[in-house]
């Protein structure tokens, strides 16, 4: 049971840390798409969630202090999850499917973090 937990903090952890980096190399793109969805300070928004999702990834892989990286992966893709993949507003059924994909994808994220901040807390 503990190789299965020590592997989902990995891959977790992993996931966040790739796309932390991904936030930092492709800033501009991803302020641009930000731009179009209405979040405000789009670059500084970007940059901010990279830090959270390299924060968070290498909590989860170096096991230090878990409960504050998840906290702040969790923190992350809140605002992400409602203001960017809206897909409820979008009238294009191609475009509506993809954020609808995203939102759903992310959803389920923040609920495996919410498992793992769970477990965490109650283990210590």
């Amino acid at each position: 049971m503990i190789a299965l937990f020590i592997i989902g903090h990995l891959v977790l952890g992993l996931y966040f840390l790739q796309s932390g980096i991904t936030h930092f190399f492709k800033a501009n793109y991803l302020a641009g798409y930000a731009t179009s969805k209405g979040v405000p300070f789009a670059k500084a928004s970007v940059i901010a969630s990279g830090v959270l999702f390299t924060l968070g990834g290498v909590s989860l892989i170096g096991w230090i202090s878990p409960e504050i990286g998840l906290g702040l992966l969790i923190l992350a893709l809140l605002p992400i999850t409602t203001m960017v993949h809206n897909f409820w507003s979008i009238k294009d059924p191609m475009q509506r499917a993809t954020e609808y994909i995203a939102f759903t994808k992310n959803v389920a994220l923040i609920a495996s973090l919410v498992l793992a901040l769970a477990y965490v807390l109650a283990v210590g």
